[in-house]
């Protein structure tokens, strides 16, 4: 909360806390994605960004997509106004949102990442192929290859994170198992994308 809040909190309790409990009881028959959607779009309309950055990145841990995000502010157009919308599109470019791999229905298809034979048994590799960037595990019982982002903000991970088979995103420390994208210290797993190798090729689908 800002300093403001904790201030009227501290200096009208009662009346404050019958007002969070009016929020509260408001979202709860929404699932926690719309209700911090909701919340992203009442930041934008107030700008406040410190309140943006914060419900973005609380809907984007209940499973939102960036699109999502940008649908629902265009939907609230007729309320919040062109300038606003801008102004959080702003907000969302510096925090460097994840940028979904392809657009919304286009078709999956398989992409080569790299000869077979380039990455040695237990050893792990980063690679960057058609605007998208992934890590691609060999191990004992095959290949595993997932998104080089952090499911906590959607940062980027780079090679330099890994050490040994565990991965650290350097944000906020979420770690993570390369060999099967377990998160050993954080809440979601990394995510994984099908796999497999063609003429000796590795590939993933997205």
């Amino acid at each position: 909360m800002s300093d403001a809040l904790n201030h009227l909190v501290k200096a009208r309790p009662e009346a404050m806390g019958h007002y969070f409990a009016f929020l509260k009881d408001c979202g709860s028959r929404l699932d926690p994605k719309t209700r911090n959607l909701i919340s992203v779009i009442t930041k934008v309309h107030a700008r406040t960004e410190r309140g943006l950055r914060q419900y973005l990145a609380r809907a984007l841990r209940e499973g939102c997509t960036r699109d999502e995000v940008l649908d629902a502010l265009l939907m609230a157009m007729p309320a919040l106004g062109l300038a606003k919308i801008v102004w959080a599109v702003d907000v969302m470019l510096a925090m460097d949102l994840p940028q979904p791999a392809a657009s919304a229905g286009a078709p999956s298809r398989w992409h080569d990442l790299a000869a077979e034979d380039t990455i040695a048994a237990g050893a792990t590799q980063r690679i960057e192929r058609d605007g998208r960037a992934v890590f691609a595990h060999r191990g004992a019982q095959g290949w595993r290859v997932f998104d080089a982002r952090c499911p906590h903000e959607g940062n980027a991970i780079a090679l330099a994170a890994l050490d040994g088979n565990t991965l650290t995103c350097p944000r906020h420390g979420w770690r993570f198992d390369v060999r099967s994208g377990a998160c050993t210290q954080g809440q979601r797993p990394l995510q994984s994308l099908e796999c497999r190798v063609a003429g000796g090729t590795l590939q993933a689908c997205w």
